[in-house]
């Protein structure tokens, strides 16, 4: 189950190589141009919108990077395609966007951001999308179900899980602990089958992923890489770091 190895080549940049200070602001089309030209892998999120597209954004909800308040669920893509990113004369994408600003010259990582209710759509839109792209594409996402459904609708698409050691805390709590259990030391995995997986830095080393890591072969990222200390973990205990903040020595 072992990834590919342009996965793990070079590191890989979280939500493109952003710097607020300079005007860059993440998953925004300067952030993904710098990284390229950086010949950084690009770690991005896509949501889904009321009409079924994928746009290349974090947060599930405008406000904190763009204005508005609005769930990007509850929008149309032409609606947000006009959002501005804060101080920033630039829009926000949709995958579509993204692929075509890319074009294969360095490996994408996506990660789709999920409502955990079961709903396919935005794995089928971007298994879609990724028909016609020719360059190294990865998925992953912190819902097993969204792995799934990514193993069953292109199962030769390089898949992933995000995850970390513990899932108790506020922002989890929304979840119903049957939806949490699997969750916890990657119990999915015979179910899923992830290819690699991307592990909270501060949570390593750990049992799961070591055991992904040494046993299934699986590829180990360190995400989100940001300080010279998780710098070292990430490479004491992982194959590839997911980094902000700093820019990598080539």
């Amino acid at each position: 189950m072992r990834a590919p190895d342009w996965l793990t080549a070079r590191p890989i940049a979280h939500r493109g190589l952003h710097d607020r200070a300079r005007g860059v602001v993440e998953n925004m089309p300067a952030a993904i141009s710098a990284a390229v030209a950086g010949n950084f892998a690009i770690e991005v999120d896509i949501q889904l919108t009321v009409d079924g597209e994928a746009m290349v954004h974090h947060d599930d909800t405008l406000g904190r990077l763009n204005d508005g308040s609005a769930a990007l669920l509850d929008l149309t893509a032409a609606a947000l395609k006009q959002v501005r990113f804060h101080d920033t004369a630039e829009r926000m994408m949709a995958l579509g966007d993204l692929l075509d600003l890319v074009g294969g010259r360095v490996p994408l990582l996506i990660e789709l951001k999920s409502h955990f209710d079961g709903d396919r759509k935005l794995a089928t839109r971007l298994t879609q999308a990724l028909a016609a792209y020719r360059g190294p594409v990865a998925a992953m996402s912190f819902d097993p179900d969204q792995v799934l459904a990514l193993r069953q609708l292109a199962p030769e698409l390089t898949r992933g899980i995000t995850a970390e050691r513990r899932y108790d805390d506020a922002y989890w709590e929304k979840l119903p602990k049957a939806q949490r259990t699997p969750m916890v030391a990657l119990r999915h995995g015979l179910r899923t089958r992830p290819h690699f997986v991307a592990y909270r830095v501060d949570d390593l080393p750990a049992p799961a992923p070591w055991i992904a890591q040494k046993v299934f072969r699986c590829a180990l990222l360190a995400w989100t890489v940001r300080t010279p200390d998780q710098r070292r973990r990430a490479a004491d205990h992982a194959d590839q770091m997911i980094f902000e903040g700093f820019v990598p020595e080539p």
